[in-house]
């Protein structure tokens, strides 16, 4: 049996409908610029604490399952 071959989609930016149309002027076109990328501006300060929690307790038990490797193992 073959294979069946995927059509691969080209792929869309993620832009609304309303900036997709071009703007008239160049100036317009770096200001429309400048403000999406200002404009989402998450803060993920709970993820970065979050990992670090993480990181701390599966280092602490690969540390104590080492150590009990050295006494049961």
């Amino acid at each position: 049996m073959s294979k069946k071959k995927k059509k691969k989609r080209r792929s869309r930016p993620n832009i609304p409908a309303t900036s997709r149309q071009p703007a008239a002027g160049a100036s317009s076109k770096m200001v429309s610029a400048k403000t999406q990328s200002n404009s989402f501006n998450p803060d993920y300060a709970y993820v970065v604490h979050d990992l670090k929690r993480i990181g701390v307790l599966a280092g602490s038990i690969i540390v104590i399952m080492v150590i009990l490797a050295f006494f049961f193992g």
